[in-house]
């Protein structure tokens, strides 16, 4: 039986980049090898694409291939721009498509649509460039309780994330935020335990089915920032230290959130659970992939190994389901 050829993309101009470069070489490195035939695809920061190692047009790439496992992360790989890239060549991938990514990507818009779901999110403002941020900032005091965390809207691994103690950094965390993007997103601060819960779909007779939750616990007095996320000085527990009442509530707004922005394949939420209730803070699209990411150890928690993971996610994409 011949093999599946299959591309894997990874790289991107992405601020993701080198976390990427290794969500794609541990996708190749655990496909199983008796079933895809595998080609490298480089996207380089200055936007080329590299077959193998040699420089080639994406359509010439493309054709070659039976489906493209998606490795990549942040802007243009998780907010639609090469899911058009794919569509247009008519090449099968992982992950979500177009317009599902696009909203995804975009905090403020999949906040927007999670909130007539009834799911409970953290207060926010929307702060545009070109607004008057000391006006904002007065704004942002008088309507949330402090303290504040301040991002951009289309960014993941929480790039350019502050917590704000105060008005000043308030005003510092925008202008950061609002250097990687055109919008910003200011929110309360609540105070709890970060948990994120991963979704898979048509796994074990079921649709969408909920991975075991991980809690995450990040060094004394630092929160889940980019550098803290990858190295390894974060706990990740899994499964969670929550009640079974908690984690099933959880569970059952991951697959909501899945849900609701028409996500595809798989995706991972994230969570504070706090005394006041469960607060949901972003989905991801594509999470990582590495040997440190979330996704494959709640996988690997619920039975299922990595290399069978991957190949779950690729027979998802080859099926067209």
């Amino acid at each position: 039986m011949a093999k599946i050829k299959i591309g894997v993309i990874r790289g991107g101009p992405s601020l993701e980049y080198e976390i990427s470069l290794l969500s794609g070489e541990s996708v190749i490195n655990n496909l199983p090898r008796g079933k895809y035939d595998i080609t490298d695809i480089l996207w380089t920061k200055d936007g080329i694409f590299h077959e193998n190692g040699f420089a080639k047009r994406p359509a010439q790439i493309l054709k070659k291939l039976d489906l493209v496992f998606n490795a990549l992360h942040g802007e243009y790989g998780e907010d639609g721009r090469i899911q058009q890239i794919f569509e247009l060549n008519s090449i099968p991938y992982t992950g979500s498509g177009i317009f599902a990514s696009a909203v995804a990507m975009k905090k403020h818009l999949a906040l927007n649509a999670l909130e007539k779901r009834n799911i409970k999110m953290p207060r926010s403002i929307i702060v545009s460039k070109g607004d008057d941020l000391e006006a904002r900032v007065s704004e942002i005091c008088k309507t949330l309780f402090p303290w504040w965390v301040i991002k951009p809207a289309s960014r993941g691994s929480s790039v350019g994330v502050t917590i704000a103690k105060s008005e000043k950094e308030i005003l510092a965390g925008l202008k950061v935020a609002l250097k990687l993007d055109k919008k910003a997103i200011a929110q309360e601060h609540i105070k709890g335990k970060e948990a994120t819960c991963a979704v898979l779909e048509n796994f074990r007779g079921q649709k969408y089915y909920a991975l075991p939750i991980i809690e995450i616990v990040p060094p004394k007095g630092k929160f889940f920032n980019y550098e803290v996320k990858y190295d390894g000085s974060t706990k990740e527990i899994c499964p969670g230290r929550f009640s079974e009442k908690t984690a099933l509530e959880i569970k059952n707004i991951s697959i909501l959130a899945h849900e609701a922005l028409g996500l595809r394949h798989y995706s991972r939420s994230d969570f504070i659970v706090s005394p006041r209730g469960i607060f949901f803070l972003e989905t991801n699209t594509l999470p990582g992939l590495t040997s440190q990411s979330l996704l494959p150890k709640a996988a690997q928690a619920a039975g299922l190994p990595f290399p069978l993971l991957l190949d779950h996610i690729a027979s998802l994409a080859i099926r067209g389901a």
